[in-house]
């Protein structure tokens, strides 16, 4: 049995319970038994980790050593931490790259009494195996930096690691530029595909374009 292992790396507010993830690990074996692809398992790993980007990229490292993972897949905020992993395969799902320049912005804001209490009601995740999220000012200015070192590890920037993207022509975040096409192109060039759908991608585009897109890199598509 040859096994593979994706690091699943979740998007804000997300967890060990992401919904992306948990459908790909429930659905991942039918479709290869679908695609006539025996002697494979694929594990899907998703690990809650901390809403501050430096304490977060080095528990994400660690766990990348401990793996050994084929194939990152980053979501939203998530994907600029997978981003920052060097040496592997990325797949990226409505990868928000303006979204440490808000968060900087947001650091401004948080000094004002009353402001970090306030975001974190209104970004307050589900119950659950879920990242906590505390909008403090410490917090929140370390994300432009952090937006700017995963943009060095692009091919635009020399990097020699594989990307590719899916973005939903329904996603609302691309109205404010947190989440941008163009942005993306100008750092790794053409590697994505539009689906109809909103940022938080549905099942029926996981089941027929995420989990075929990871067999493509993984390499295990009969011929």
């Amino acid at each position: 049995m040859k096994e593979y292992t994706v690091l699943y790396i979740h998007g804000m507010g997300g967890g060990g319970d992401s919904r992306i993830p948990s459908i790909l690990n429930e659905h991942i074996g039918e479709a290869l038994r679908s695609e006539g692809i025996e002697g494979v398992r694929i594990r899907v790993v998703v690990r809650t980790y901390s809403f501050d980007p430096e304490v977060a990229v080095k528990a994400i490292r660690s766990w990348a050593d401990e793996l050994s993972p084929d194939l990152v897949i980053g979501e939203s905020l998530g994907a600029i931490q997978a981003i920052r992993l060097k040496g592997y395969p990325h797949l990226l799902v409505s990868p928000s790259l303006g979204a440490p320049a808000r968060l900087g912005l947001l650091s401004v804001l948080s000094v004002i009494p009353g402001v970090t209490s306030l975001l974190d009601r209104i970004y307050k995740p589900k119950d659950g195996d879920r990242q906590k999220l505390h909008f403090t000012h410490d917090i929140l200015k370390k994300y432009p930096d952090h937006g700017r070192a995963a943009l060095e590890n692009s091919p635009r920037n020399g990097s020699k690691d594989s990307f590719y993207a899916f973005f939903g022509d329904m996603d609302h975040y691309r109205k404010s530029g947190v989440v941008s096409i163009k942005a993306y192109r100008k750092y790794f060039g053409e590697t994505y595909k539009i689906y109809h759908g909103t940022h938080f991608m549905e099942e029926e585009w996981i089941l027929s374009l995420l989990i075929p897109k990871i067999f493509s890199v993984l390499g295990i598509l009969k011929k």
